[in-house]
């Protein structure tokens, strides 16, 4: 493991970045990476070799459903601004896998009135992230392969070769829309197979041979 000494800044999602998932949510496949943003008050984090950890979820009585996402994530250990690909692959100081939590039938509500997301996306432990791999073993990112297991049952199954946007192009496209500085996360975008947590679901994250497990309350 490499526990990363830089502290989070902004957390760049990327959303609709596997066509199946895009399908799931009868969304339309994008052309272009959509992007939106997670403040750093939303992340929580787990560690790799503890066992017993905990994810909470607002108030289902009060706010609804809480869905599911896991993503293979990137942490920036340099600027980057208007980046070439080759700033792009240096940049990179960790890898992990993360959560991006989403309070479903509020976005929607929110996405029909033409709405911003942010209520539905940035509440307090809406980006869980484990803590970073050291971003050698993966190589040019062209086909990692990640799952999340829910209560031993294969969940969602990632694998990076079937992005729409590369690792690498995204870091360039979001250079080039916003700067991005060293300490911010971007989440890659999910695969299909999203779903509603449920108090006392057992979660685990599996990057290669590295594993993080933890509880929902």
């Amino acid at each position: 493991m490499s526990q990363s000494s830089t502290a989070i800044g902004k957390v760049v999602c990327v959303g609709r970045n596997y066509a199946a998932h895009a399908h799931e949510l009868g969304n339309e496949v994008p052309k272009t990476p959509i992007l939106f943003m997670k403040p750093a008050s939303s992340v929580v984090t787990i560690a790799h070799h503890s066992t017993n950890q905990t994810i909470l979820r607002p108030n289902p009585e009060t706010y609804g459903d809480t869905h599911y996402e896991a993503e293979l994530c990137i942490q920036l250990s340099t600027d980057l601004r208007a980046a070439t690909i080759e700033q792009a692959k240096q940049a990179i100081g960790g890898v992990t896998l993360g959560l991006d939590l989403t309070l479903r039938d509020l976005q929607s509500k929110l996405k029909e009135k033409g709405q911003p997301w942010e209520r539905a996306k940035c509440f307090d432990g809406a980006c869980v992230l484990a803590d970073w791999v050291d971003p050698q073993a993966f190589g040019d990112f062209s086909n990692v392969e990640y799952q999340l297991y829910i209560n031993d049952t294969l969940t969602q199954d990632g694998d990076s070769a079937l992005m729409l946007f590369p690792v690498y192009e995204l870091l360039v496209e979001i250079s080039h829309a916003f700067s991005l500085q060293a300490g911010d996360v971007i989440m890659t975008g999910t695969p299909s197979g999203v779903g509603i947590l449920h108090a006392g679901d057992r979660l685990k994250l599996k990057l290669g041979e590295h594993e993080w497990h933890a509880v929902v309350e």
